[in-house]
């Protein structure tokens, strides 16, 4: 989806990701549907082969087992700005469970924030067992980079515990829960689909108004969710011709423009941490925000001054670090 990673190719990406699976091993033993052989696997993958398979827990016994892991803390009740706890709250499924009222009462801010919910939490729900059980193996990898992606990880399943399999979150109902919101009048949810490659619509005028309704909006989320569509991507789409699109670095720079706009990018905001914990780029810098681990790790000296001025023209101020 939009907010996933999709830029493997400039920031460190950790050998293991190719080793674990979407969700690791299946809870219910499935393990051999790994596509690799033994003899391509770590050591400490294979001992974890030969542990016995963890039982499969009832759902609804699975949900009491996470809200007892997850502590006392009681959740925050859904804030003027729907958006505000998806970066604070500690039980995600508890806040999607109150925004899912409001979606269903027509609010369409509201079910776009359900679905980055969705899309944050989904590999964790695919399989939470296999999930923590490829924490622990990539753990024993003894990589230099591993223990941020554990730590990472670990965040997303303390978060995201309230979820199971049979909630059925992934691409298909990410998908599906923007499509309502975009026709309802969500520009960001609009924008996602479009970065996709599910555009509302599919003309010329279409995508070029999109991307100019997105970059007058000011909307940091509508930023972010279009990023993906504007890097290399977009190259040689004459509608978007003049505008920041088609290179590698035109997506870093709505990435970033999307920062300087608002959205939280922290070190420890949920776009570095999804960032990590579902693609394995992290930074080895554990307090760098996105920010400054694009500039660190992504762009060249020479396309620093490109990326600024980009920004600059995205967010009409100067985009300097």
């Amino acid at each position: 989806m939009a907010f996933a990673p999709t830029l493997k190719t400039w920031l460190l990406v950790l050998p293991a990701v190719a080793v674990l699976g979407v969700a690791g091993y299946r809870a219910s033993g499935h393990a051999g549907t790994v596509p690799v052989t033994a003899g391509e696997l770590p050591t400490a993958r294979v001992a974890a082969d030969d542990a016995a398979p963890l039982p499969v827990v009832p759902e609804a016994l699975a949900r009491r087992l996470a809200a007892f892991e997850r502590g006392n803390a009681l959740p925050s009740g859904l804030p003027l700005d729907l958006r505000a706890d998806i970066e604070d709250a500690t039980d995600l499924y508890a806040y999607a469970q109150r925004l899912r009222v409001q979606a269903d009462d027509g609010n369409h801010e509201a079910r776009w924030m359900l679905s980055r919910v969705y899309d944050y939490c989904a590999q964790y729900a695919i399989d939470p067992g296999g999930y923590r059980l490829d924490n622990n193996v990539l753990a024993g990898l003894g990589l230099t980079a591993a223990p941020a992606m554990v730590q990472a990880r670990e965040r997303v399943a303390q978060r995201c515990g309230g979820f199971v399999p049979g909630d059925k979150l992934g691409s298909a109902l990410v998908l599906a829960e923007r499509r309502k919101a975009a026709t309802q009048g969500n520009l960001a949810a609009e924008a996602s689909l479009f970065a996709e490659g599910e555009p509302l619509h599919d003309s010329p005028e279409y995508r070029r108004d999109l991307v100019e309704r997105v970059r007058t909006s000011r909307d940091p989320e509508a930023f972010m969710a279009i990023a993906p569509g504007m890097g290399v991507r977009a190259a040689g789409d004459q509608a978007l011709t003049g505008l920041v699109a088609g290179e590698q670095l035109s997506e870093l720079a709505w990435r970033v423009a999307a920062c300087e706009l608002g959205l939280p990018c922290g070190a420890d905001s949920v776009l570095v941490n999804s960032f990590c914990a579902n693609g394995g780029i992290c930074s080895q810098d554990g307090t760098q925000d996105f920010r400054d681990f694009v500039y660190d790790a992504a762009v060249s000296r020479q396309g620093a001054g490109k990326m600024k001025q980009w920004i600059k023209r995205l967010v009409g101020k100067r985009g300097g670090q």
